[in-house]
């Protein structure tokens, strides 16, 4: 993953801040051929700003609950 407007010498700095970013932008912006770690993504559900649809269908696989 490639990013330009982001200083991520100064972003990793803070582990949660970069994980947080991190899976923020491989959900919304595609993960080209990195994977997403499920732990992860569970552990920082609550914080994570991402697009609703995409949040929803997570939701699914994640937990197997249907969504509304």
């Amino acid at each position: 993953m490639r990013n330009w407007s982001t200083d991520l010498k100064e972003l990793k700095k803070d582990k949660k801040q970069y994980t947080i970013w991190r899976l923020e932008q491989l959900v919304n912006f595609g993960l080209g051929k990195e994977k997403l770690s499920r732990k992860q993504l569970v552990d920082n559900w609550s914080v994570l700003h991402l697009d609703p649809k995409k949040k929803k269908y997570l939701k699914l696989l994640l937990w197997g609950q249907r969504v509304s």
